[in-house]
């Protein structure tokens, strides 16, 4: 480009480097042109030449075809200027290659891989790549990050599935001690209730509870908790269902702690006339389970070392192998009608909750003839944790599942239930087998209270905090009822600790039995 000014100053004139001549003219006018006007314009021109030059030069680089410089300068301004839409800013050679499958065992013990990002920038800058290198060297670190990050994520898994799956020694330890003083101390042998208060147990104007665990300290802080939130503990009735086990040293423990003037029954599953008598469908169910898990061979170990599952699939076989999910105690409130005939309401709650208001409003509620009142699971502010259908659940291969159920209806929660139980005799639940559901307890009761869930404030249940840390302690204060489910159960160790007071301060850390067994507060 050649750049030609008249000696008059009256015309200036641009000639291509191909030789075309397109003259543009600018009138300057009859009067006397300053020099630092020509020197701006000199100056404009200059830099127009060299940013022409620029982008002429970077579609070289790109391997485009060479175009003019005026139709670069269009294509680069703005989408279809001159003629031309804007390209993409990434060469298609590099879509290619990272698309291409990779050997990960290749990858094994390879040391001319960049470790991090800053050594995978240094070698970039020293080398000078091409597009076709910097995609390979890029895809090689990328999957080698991978393949550690997955490595590392199932072994965190594997670490919490044992140590949520193992009883602390702590526990261990309260359980034998308890024992020990049931059978030296007649004051550890209590009937619970007294005689006096025996009627209360089937008086349906009493607030009843129903708690099912084979954890004395959990059964402790949860019946603890309701009694002193409660406005009117004399009307409040804890029923505690334990298995053969634990019966004595649950009932030592609310023997030699009573909660009056709250009313608590301790009773085993074998005190039970309905449960000895004849076959119980959850019994059955259990055992069919117990045959199809003993067919697995390896447990844990056979299910970590698969490398073509992803990670959050293998942490489902680990929970799955969880023994409280073949325990009576977390399968008996499927048959809560027969194992309380005379009520006819009661609220479940599991033992790894805590109680924070009065609960006897729960009555109150509406159910609208329905026989579960709970909190649904599909939304809330927490994506993470309120965010589950019935897809998340039930096995839709199954042809009666998807026959009856649609998978993008809202799942609800167990943990804290209101049972409305008339209302429940009176239903025809379907029924079905194991097949129908995957592992667990909550999907046998998404089947069988399908259509009979009436959804109450997620004020009365804050779930997730023993699977997740995101829920703040000023947040979790605010709930009626939190939960800590999930494996980071608040008496362990992998209990989150910023969320572990909350269930921390109904324990009375200088009793003496607590004490002994080492059982601290962090």
């Amino acid at each position: 480009m050649q750049l030609h000014i008249s000696p008059s100053l009256r015309h200036v004139t641009v000639l291509p480097g191909k030789g075309v001549r397109d003259l543009i003219q600018v009138k300057v006018g009859g009067k006397k042109v300053s020099y630092r006007m020509l020197l701006y314009s000199l100056l404009f021109f200059t830099f127009l030449v060299r940013f022409v030059f620029v982008l002429s030069t970077v579609d070289s680089i790109d391997g485009e075809a060479r175009c003019s410089s005026l139709g670069c300068l269009g294509k680069r301004i703005g989408p279809r200027l001159l003629g031309r839409r804007m390209d993409q800013s990434v060469p298609e050679v590099m879509y290619k290659v990272l698309e291409q499958p990779i050997d990960k065992e290749e990858l094994q013990g390879r040391t001319d891989i960049p470790q991090t990002l800053e050594e995978f920038m240094a070698e970039v800058k020293d080398s000078r790549f091409d597009a076709r290198t910097f995609a390979l060297k890029l895809r090689e670190m990328v999957s080698l990050m991978e393949d550690r990050t997955r490595t590392a994520k199932i072994q965190e898994y594997l670490y919490r599935h044992v140590a949520s799956s193992s009883i602390p020694k702590q526990l261990h330890c309260l359980a034998l001690r308890l024992a020990n003083e049931h059978s030296t101390n007649a004051a550890a042998r209590l009937q619970l209730p007294s005689a006096e208060l025996v009627p209360a147990l089937v008086d349906n104007s009493y607030y009843h509870f129903v708690l099912a665990s084979d954890n004395v300290l959990a059964a402790a802080v949860v019946a603890a908790s309701i009694v002193r939130n409660a406005l009117r503990p004399q009307k409040f009735v804890i029923h505690i269902i334990t298995d053969r086990k634990t019966y004595y040293p649950m009932q030592a423990w609310f023997s030699l702690h009573p909660l009056s003037p709250a009313i608590v029954e301790v009773k085993a599953l074998h005190h039970f006339d309905w449960f000895s008598k004849g076959k119980v469908p959850v019994l059955e169910a259990m055992e069919k389970d117990q045959k199809v898990r003993s067919q697995f061979r390896g447990g844990s170990s056979a299910i970590v070392e698969n490398n073509t599952e992803k990670p959050k699939v293998i942490a489902a076989k680990l929970q799955a192998l969880s023994p409280k999910y073949n325990s009576m105690m977390n399968h008996i409130r499927i048959h809560l009608p027969e194992l309380f005939p005379s009520l006819n309401k009661l609220v479940f709650l599991d033992d790894d909750i805590v109680v924070q208001t009065d609960l006897s409003p729960l009555w109150d509620i509406d159910l609208n003839g329905k026989v579960n009142g709970a909190v649904e699971t599909c939304r809330g502010e927490d994506q993470y944790v309120m965010s589950k259908k019935l897809k998340n659940y039930l096995n839709f291969s199954h042809p009666l599942i998807a026959q009856h159920f649609n998978p993008e209806d809202c799942a609800w929660a167990y943990g804290m239930n209101i049972f409305d139980l008339e209302a429940w005799r009176n239903t025809n639940n379907l029924k079905s087998d194991l097949s129908l559901w995957q592992l667990g307890t909550l999907p046998p009761g998404l089947i069988a209270f399908h259509g009979h869930v009436q959804a109450i404030d997620p004020f009365w249940h804050m779930l997730g905090l023993g699977y997740q840390e995101n829920t703040s302690y000023e947040d979790a204060e605010t709930a009626g009822v939190i939960h800590f489910n999930g494996r980071a159960k608040p008496w362990l160790d992998i209990a989150f600790p910023q969320l572990r007071p909350l269930w921390a301060k109904y324990v009375d850390f200088s009793d003496k039995f607590v004490k002994s067994c080492h059982i601290r507060a962090a």
